[in-house]
């Protein structure tokens, strides 16, 4: 997959500058797919040349003029198509703390466990954001009420995947960190 389609789905949420979807990027789409705002400029002006998406000029006072965009029913068209497609292959999981893992018993112990440690706390702070993200989608809903009142449930579905995965990396950080305790303990 490409970004294009990332692009594409983040701005179903409505119109949005680069510096927008940017941010929109840290929030929502961060726990799936990464960009930088550099790489989101250069696929919106693709966008816009292939008529995904349109352009309009913002004039601003003291600030430079931005640059708003929205889908087009062209981009809308592509990316329910896509959405449609079959997934080619499973993601792969490129993580270097798990070549760290694989590798750990040539490394100090104490060092592993610190690995571990630092992504926990990763984690967390992912964890606290994305339920920041979840408390305010549900506005004091319950989720069953959110998903069965919002227009769009995709996004609240992919911050659930989020979630999830956080959490799981919390637990098996934890499960690292006991099972170095436990050799270190042996020795």
């Amino acid at each position: 997959m490409s970004l294009k389609y990332a692009v594409l789905a983040a701005l179903l949420e409505g119109e949005a500058s680069g510096y927008e979807l940017s941010k929109l990027f840290d929030v929502s789409l961060a726990n799936f797919w990464a960009a930088t705002p550099q790489q989101l400029y250069r696929e919106l002006e693709r966008l816009a040349q292939d008529g995904l998406v349109s352009a309009r000029v913002v004039q601003q006072e003291r600030r430079p003029n931005k640059r708003m965009f929205t889908l087009t029913e062209t981009g809308r068209a592509e990316l329910g198509a896509f959405a449609a497609e079959p997934v080619r292959r499973p993601a792969a999981m490129r993580d270097e703390l798990l070549i760290k893992i694989q590798a750990m018993d040539e490394a100090d112990p104490a060092a592993v466990r610190a690995l571990a440690e630092e992504r926990m706390s990763w984690a967390r702070a992912k964890l606290a954001r994305y339920e920041r993200v979840r408390e305010r989608l549900l506005a004091g809903r319950t989720e069953e009420d959110y998903l069965r009142e919002t227009d769009r449930v995709g996004p609240y579905l992919t911050l659930q995947a989020g979630l999830a995965y956080e959490r799981e990396i919390l637990a098996w950080c934890d499960r690292v960190r006991t099972v170095v305790d436990q050799r270190a303990a042996l020795s």
